[in-house]
């Protein structure tokens, strides 16, 4: 399994930090219901780190975002709802001038081996409301796609197909 370590534009870093007091962890499942591995959300003083730990994945690039509900329930993960954004509008990709959902995060690599370990830290979301909230009455959920994010097409940077989810509720 692979760790990388760079520090992203836009408030994201990928990191490899020990986890404080306060974490939420949940199954991250594929379409059949099967469980390749867990999420982790922690809160941050200003904002959340993640934490990724799967298997049997397919190996290369894959978008990675907080969606509105905390519903894998369906073998699309369409009951995830879409991007966890602030307000009214909704403008996808860190690379969009015109500014970004707050559940947009940086592409994930899987090796080669199906497994990835990863931990993302976001500025864009809490858990507490203090910016926009993760765990709010119809919670979140964590969804990995089919393809890298390319960070600036609308509405999801064209990754594609939801390929794996992890339901906070």
């Amino acid at each position: 399994m692979m760790r990388f370590a760079a520090v992203l534009s836009a408030g994201l870093f990928l990191t490899t930090t020990a986890w404080a007091d306060g974490a939420i962890s949940s199954d991250l499942k594929n379409p059949a219901g099967g469980t390749l591995g867990t999420v982790t959300v922690t809160p941050a003083p200003k904002g959340v780190l993640l934490r990724i730990e799967a298997k049997d994945l397919p190996g290369g690039w894959h978008g990675a975002h907080f969606h509105a509900k905390g519903d894998c329930g369906d073998a699309k993960f369409a009951n995830a709802g879409g991007h966890v954004h602030q307000g009214d509008k909704s403008f996808h990709g860190l690379l969009n001038a015109a500014a970004n959902d707050a559940g947009d995060l940086p592409n994930i690599f899987v090796g080669a081996d199906g497994g990835v370990i990863v931990e993302l830290y976001s500025t864009l979301t809490s858990l507490d409301g203090k910016l926009p909230r993760l765990n709010d009455a119809d919670g979140f959920a964590v969804v990995i796609h089919a393809n890298p994010d390319d960070y600036t097409s609308q509405p999801i940077g064209g990754a594609g197909a939801r390929i794996a989810c992890a339901a906070f509720k």
